[in-house]
């Protein structure tokens, strides 16, 4: 048989082909997904297939450039409000099962290498394996990996679907807490119309008046002698004037005890008026503030909210627009087009891909990561590959825009290019691997089968006493944030299957990106040690 049986292409996709449809193979729900790809790989390596190392590279880029892209707004969004309290979860998680990893491989007299992998595959992390493998250089890490992550897996899912039963948590109590909270943190943006009875307004323009300085609120029209305008920062307010505002209840209430009462009379749309929803697409806008476009003063149209990843925001001056806002606008129909082509409102870019901020945002990735920085005069440090891209992508994501260039990709070719990288990654590391898994088991037999149930069970019972009775964390947030401190999306799932409300993907989401960082670090750091 032809040698490429054995190596390259072939044997490439021959592991991914194979790895892909066991991975989708269910048993009582639990599936191994693209994680199979490396047992197989594993497999196919002890019996001599080679993927070219080119390859493992090549998929590492292409993995962590696009985790960081995905994760760059929400790992800094993750420092505000109650996310930091998350991330001390996360961190509580992380460290321990490293300090546990440590202490079993000096008592069991493991190779660190192998040990670093446990501990990867214990917390079900590909980023920290790929870290691992990145500053051991060793294929000892991709074993240690494979035999822990099915324990990691399962004892995930089971951990986190009993854990209200354990601890006698009431989980419908804890989502009624979580809607209650959501409402007080990010409450409708509303609408009503008021009639204008203070009389210290009268003839005043809206922008000396100041009014959404002081109430939070936008006035979108104005009807003055049975005649609508839309409203601009030079529109004059009258005595017995209607004014249509937008913004939350707390606003509207403002508004009133400023304005005057609430009234039920509408403001009719004129002939030429519309209110539209555009996609901000346009990169020549991204980053700019409200006050910088200057839409009232140049096209008489008036912002009155802006969708970002769901949520409804109030418009203020100083708000920032990004690539992929939706705006809804008020205006008439000929400025309307010209706000259209101003934002861009193409759907189609959404899904096209750039490939010079990835190409360049790689480039740039690899130059942070070669950079070496002394640590306390004990040791020079580097960020390496995984963790010099990573970091760069995350800074330049949360950035947005840098001159010409849009630092970011649609959620299709994100996923597609992330999961290439993945499987490449994986491939190539499996089999490299699986002609020493025989010599591991030799050495170490079934004990690192147990280390991996013990390093993947404490930290997540420390870590959820820990949220729960110290930081007083609503246990549905917890939860996910467990999940996303291990990175775990088969967790996640096992998650929102018990819950009606989204508290669970909230806490993975804000504490994701940070575990995505700091299993590179921790990883890389343990090498050291």
């Amino acid at each position: 048989m032809p040698d490429i049986v054995y190596e390259g292409y072939f044997a490439l996709f021959l592991i991914i082909s194979i790895g892909i449809v066991l991975g989708s193979v269910k048993i009582k729900g639990l599936s191994l997904d693209l994680s199979a790809v490396i047992f197989v790989a594993l497999f196919l390596g002890h019996h001599g297939f080679i993927v070219p190392v080119e390859f493992q590279t090549i998929g590492l880029v292409f993995f962590i450039f696009t985790i960081g892209i995905q994760a760059g707004p929400g790992f800094f969004d993750a420092f505000n409000k109650m996310g930091r309290k998350l991330i001390y979860i996360c961190l509580l998680l992380i460290f321990s099962a490293a300090l546990i990893s440590l202490g079993f491989s000096k008592y069991y007299d493991i190779d660190i290498s192998l040990g670093i992998g446990i501990f990867t595959g214990a917390l079900t992390s590909s980023t920290g394996l790929a870290a691992a493998i990145d500053a051991t250089g060793s294929p000892l890490a991709s074993i240690g990996y494979g035999i822990a992550y099915p324990v990691g897996v399962i004892g995930v899912i089971l951990l986190l679907s009993f854990f209200p039963d354990i601890l006698k948590i009431d989980m419908n109590k804890e989502e009624e807490d979580y809607k209650n909270q959501q409402k007080r943190d990010h409450p409708d943006i509303l609408e009503g119309n008021f009639v204008v009875e203070n009389k210290s307004m009268d003839g005043k323009k809206i922008h000396d008046l100041e009014i959404g300085t002081m109430t939070h609120a936008v006035i979108s029209r104005v009807k003055h002698n049975n005649k609508a305008v839309t409203a601009s920062d030079q529109t004059k307010l009258h005595v017995g004037d209607i004014v249509k505002v937008v913004g939350t209840a707390e606003a509207l209430e403002k508004i009133k005890l400023l304005i005057g009462k609430p009234t039920e009379e509408k403001i009719p749309l004129a002939e030429d008026y519309k209110v539209n929803w555009i996609l901000v697409t346009n990169k020549n806008v991204i980053n700019k503030t409200l006050k910088e476009l200057s839409l009232t003063a140049y096209y008489n149209a008036t912002i009155t909210r802006i969708r970002r990843s769901g949520i409804d925001l109030t418009p203020g001056g100083n708000s920032t627009l990004r690539f992929g806002d939706k705006v809804m606008v008020a205006c008439d129909k000929e400025n309307l087009r010209k706000v259209m082509k101003l934002l861009g409102n193409e759907e189609k870019r959404l899904s096209e891909t750039n490939f010079l901020p990835i190409s360049l945002g790689i480039v740039i990735g690899m130059l942070v990561g070669s950079l070496k920085i002394p640590f306390f005069g004990m040791f020079d440090f580097s960020l390496g590959i995984t963790g010099g891209i990573l970091t760069t992508a995350i800074v330049l994501s949360n950035l947005g825009k840098t001159g010409p260039i849009i630092w970011s990709m649609s959620g299709t070719a994100n996923q597609l290019l992330r999961k290439l990288g993945l499987l490449m990654f994986l491939a190539t590391v499996g089999t490299h691997s699986g002609a020493h898994i025989v010599e591991a088991f030799a050495t170490y037999g079934w004990s690192m089968f147990f280390i991996g149930a013990v390093i993947t069970i404490v930290p997540m019972f420390l870590s959820v006493l820990f949220g729960k009775y110290i930081l007083k964390i609503n246990f549905a947030v917890l939860l996910g944030v467990v999940a996303g401190s291990m990175t775990t999306t088969p967790g996640l799932a096992a998650i929102d299957s018990k819950t009606k409300t989204d508290a669970p993907s909230i806490g993975y989401a804000t504490v994701y990106p940070f575990a995505l960082v700091m299993m590179i670090l921790v990883s890389q750091l343990m090498a050291m040690l």
